[in-house]
C-alpha cells in the first residue's frame, strides 16, 4: 500500500529535530547508570541490525509531548514500524521481551499514535516489532527480531 499523500515526513522530522535540540541544549548532564548505558548501546546496535534486515530508520527515542515513547521508528517496505528494544546481559532466566508488560505497551502505543498525528494521521499500515539483544560476556551480541509482537493497546484506536 503506498504512503498517503498527506504524509509529511519532512515536517515530522523538523519537529522532532527541534525537540531533540531543545532537550540536549537544556538537559542537565548526569552520570548515566549502567542500566541506561546498556539500553543506549542496545538501541544503537538495534539500528545497525535493522538496517541490515532492510528497515529504514526514521527516528530514535521519540518522546511524545503528553506521554508515550518509541525507541525506534522505521519503515519496512510500505509499513511504518514502531520498535521496542530490550537489551540484557543474559537470557537464561527470562527473555528480554517478557519485560514488555501492559503498561509498557500502552506507553509505546501512545508514542506511536503521537507520531502518526504528527504525520496528519496517514492511511498507512503500521505495526509494533521488538528487537531483543543479549550482550553475552564474550561481547558478541545476539539479536532476535519479533515482528508484529503486539497490537495497539486498548483503549486506543487508529
Amino acid at each position: 500500500m503506498p504512503l498517503h499523500p498527506k504524509m509529511n515526513i519532512g515536517f515530522a522530522r523538523s519537529v522532532t529535530d527541534l525537540s531533540n535540540w531543545w532537550r540536549s541544549r537544556f538537559s542537565r548532564s548526569k552520570e548515566l547508570s549502567e542500566h541506561v548505558q546498556l539500553g543506549a548501546r542496545g538501541e544503537k546496535l538495534a539500528c545497525g541490525f535493522l538496517r541490515r534486515e532492510g528497515y529504514k530508520i526514521l527516528y530514535r527515542n521519540f518522546r511524545a509531548r503528553h506521554g508515550g515513547e518509541v525507541d525506534i521508528v522505521c519503515r519496512d517496505g510500505d509499513a511504518l514500524v514502531f520498535i521496542e528494544v530490550k537489551t540484557r546481559r543474559r537470557d537464561d532466566i527470562t527473555r528480554p521481551s517478557e519485560a514488555i508488560n501492559a503498561a509498557k505497551r500502552k506507553l509505546i502505543s501512545r508514542g506511536a499514535l503521537a507520531w502518526l498525528q504528527l504525520l496528519d494521521n496517514p492511511d498507512i499500515v503500521s505495526r509494533f516489532d521488538v528487537v531483543e539483544i543479549v550482550l553475552a560476556e564474550d561481547g558478541e551480541p545476539r539479536f532476535e527480531l519479533i515482528p508484529d509482537a503486539f497490537e495497539l493497546s486498548k483503549p486506543y484506536i487508529y
